[in-house]
């Protein structure tokens, strides 16, 4: 008997102690439960930012300024008030940059199918779990796009990622320079070329590399022969008139940077697959989002990946896994119903545009735009008409040497074609950005060619200074 009571409160207080950490580990559990609607209030406030119209001439947004707890919209070009409401009717048109609005529809017609809610701990480590900087589902979601498409062979090509095609520009000139030269290589692209090219290979002002210029002015000279290494860069369809344009130069010491950014059945007709050692690719001019900040190169040889994979760890450490997260987002809804649908809404609004343009100034004498030849698309599966992102506008009289002063004399902000290489004739307008800029862009058009109309019935052989006032 003494010996049970002896043993009594022992017993007693280990079943107490038990029972208490039962009770603590079925609260803590019970406390800690997984609730699924975690993401309600995310979701809640961007469609309560979503919900503001700003009358359909701007847009309001999470990261947007707000006063009084409410999103500020911000206006398109040529409209203000607080709901933007407002047109501008003598403001300018400007159309000088490259911001690809006009897909902004087409995502806000795919709302919940391109909404991305991130986790607050989304991949916070420098890199995957195989230990590279690269989301493995979106560089094969990459592989059945271009597939899909029909632009770009991507068997036996590595990728790599960058932010933007932007990044991977110099990545690509880095690579392809000769490093144990005493002689930089010669970076080069035919006029008109992006203005990037020159702007950021002076920028870097590397001893392994300098711009030389126009890729034409080396044709006749034997670059077979030379010892001098030559990069050229190719934008095809070219930026700003829209050709789909090949490498100049040939020899074992040329070396091509293909830019496809524009290589998408929105721009262009896509007669076969680009099959180019170095390609580069950006879902700037795919989706329409700049602002994410995403491009990949597609590369044949293996020491050139290497080499800008090394270029991207050293610069940046990889891509935002946050951007990467946002593509692989985008491109499941680009590549739904085998793709028609994005790019039956794009290929439709830029070929209604560069239709109404044509309507406009073949009728001057004064303005002429480029030609495009019509192709067949393996992709449409028929021959389609010309549909570029910009339009490369000249100056056909020689007393008109300034041609961006002239348009915008009358209302129209465009780049100066001298950025292009070539001269002050010619001047680049934008027709990708929203539709309320090309709107005013044409309408400003149109009051031009009616002033020269008019001017030329009255024996009038000037543009007025008066256009300023249309």
């Amino acid at each position: 008997m003494g010996q049970l009571q002896r043993w009594i409160y022992p017993a007693g207080l280990l079943c107490s102690v038990i029972l208490n950490v039962v009770f603590v580990v079925l609260y803590v559990q019970m406390n800690s439960k997984w609730k699924p609607d975690w993401s309600k209030s995310a979701a809640k406030e961007a469609e309560a930012v979503a919900a503001v119209t700003c009358s359909g001439h701007g847009r309001a947004y999470s990261d947007g300024l707000v006063v009084d707890g409410s999103p500020v919209c911000e206006c398109n070009t040529c409209f203000e008030g607080p709901d933007c409401s407002q047109f501008s009717p003598h403001c300018a048109a400007d159309v000088e940059s490259g911001d690809p609005l006009f897909l902004e529809p087409f995502w806000m017609q795919h709302a919940a199918s391109s909404a991305v809610v991130i986790m607050g701990w989304h991949r916070m480590s420098y890199s995957y779990s195989d230990r590279s900087t690269i989301s493995q589902e979106l560089d094969k979601l990459i592989r059945k796009l271009h597939a899909l498409v029909g632009n770009a062979n991507t068997t036996g090509r590595f990728i790599v990622f960058g932010a933007g095609s932007t990044q991977l520009l110099n990545a690509a000139v880095h690579a392809l320079s000769p490093h144990n030269s005493s002689e930089p290589a010669k970076v080069v692209a035919t006029i008109p070329y992006y203005p990037a090219y020159k702007s950021q290979t002076e920028f870097f002002d590397s001893v392994h590399f300098h711009f030389e210029g126009d890729a034409s002015m080396y044709m006749n000279s034997s670059t077979s022969n030379t010892t001098s290494t030559f990069i050229e860069f190719v934008t095809s369809p070219n930026n700003p008139d829209g050709k789909l344009s090949k490498a100049v130069l040939r020899g074992p010491n040329v070396k091509a940077i293909y830019d496809r950014a524009y290589y998408w059945p929105h721009f262009t007709p896509i007669p076969a697959p680009a099959d180019d050692d170095l390609m580069l690719f950006t879902i700037s001019k795919l989706t329409g989002h700049a602002g994410s900040r995403f491009g990949w190169a597609l590369v044949k040889e293996k020491d050139v990946f290497e080499a800008m994979t090394t270029y991207m760890s050293r610069n940046t450490e990889g891509v935002s896994r946050d951007s990467q997260l946002r593509a692989l987002k985008l491109l499941k809804v680009v590549m739904e119903g085998s793709g028609r649908e994005i790019f039956e809404f794009s290929s439709k609004t830029m070929k209604d545009r560069w239709d109404q343009l044509n309507k406009t100034l073949p009728v001057s004498k004064h303005f002429s735009l480029q030609e495009i030849t019509p192709q067949h698309c393996t992709f449409f599966q028929r021959v389609r008409t010309p549909s570029p992102a910009y339009a490369w506008l000249k100056c056909e009289r020689k007393e008109d040497k300034d041609c961006p002063a002239v348009i915008r004399e009358a209302g129209i902000i465009g780049r100066n074609g001298t950025l292009y290489g070539s001269n002050s004739s010619y001047v680049r307008l934008s027709l990708i950005k929203t539709q309320d800029d090309f709107d005013v862009m044409l309408h400003h058009l149109n009051k031009l060619v009616t002033k020269e109309k008019q001017n030329v019935k009255n024996g009038i052989n000037h543009i007025s200074s008066s256009y300023i006032n249309l």
